[in-house]
């Protein structure tokens, strides 16, 4: 937590929102001010633990972290979320960005039923 916001809110560094989602399982010093405290989880630890469970899954094929990404904007989609809903989720400026995840999709427009449908 930044240190300005720390002197202005003590007790927020408790709250939930500043939390790290994958926290580091060490504890080391901040650089400027020397404080011990644990920190995020480091990115090529995460990748691989991400290789470690495709190892013993015996994935047959190439899966990365960015993979769950592309995953969820997909299932998103199939889903029938709206396209914006998902552009701005991955943060995507341009939604043709979004786009490119409607080619990739198993079952385009599953998420939306026809009007043609009577039930």
């Amino acid at each position: 937590m930044p240190e300005a916001l720390l002197r202005k809110w003590p007790n927020a560094s408790r709250e939930w929102p500043w939390q790290y989602l994958f926290p580091s399982a060490t504890l080391c010093p901040h650089p400027r001010t020397g404080r011990v405290a644990r920190h995020h989880l480091h990115e090529s630890s995460m990748q691989r633990q991400m290789k470690d469970a495709v190892r013993k899954a015996a994935v047959p094929k190439r899966v990365t972290c960015h993979t769950m990404r592309h995953s969820f904007a997909t299932h998103l989609l199939e889903s029938g979320t709206e396209i914006r809903t998902v552009q701005s989720l991955m943060g995507h400026s341009s939604v043709e960005t979004t786009m490119i995840y409607l080619h990739v999709m198993k079952r385009p427009g599953a998420g939306a039923p026809s009007p043609l449908d009577l039930d």
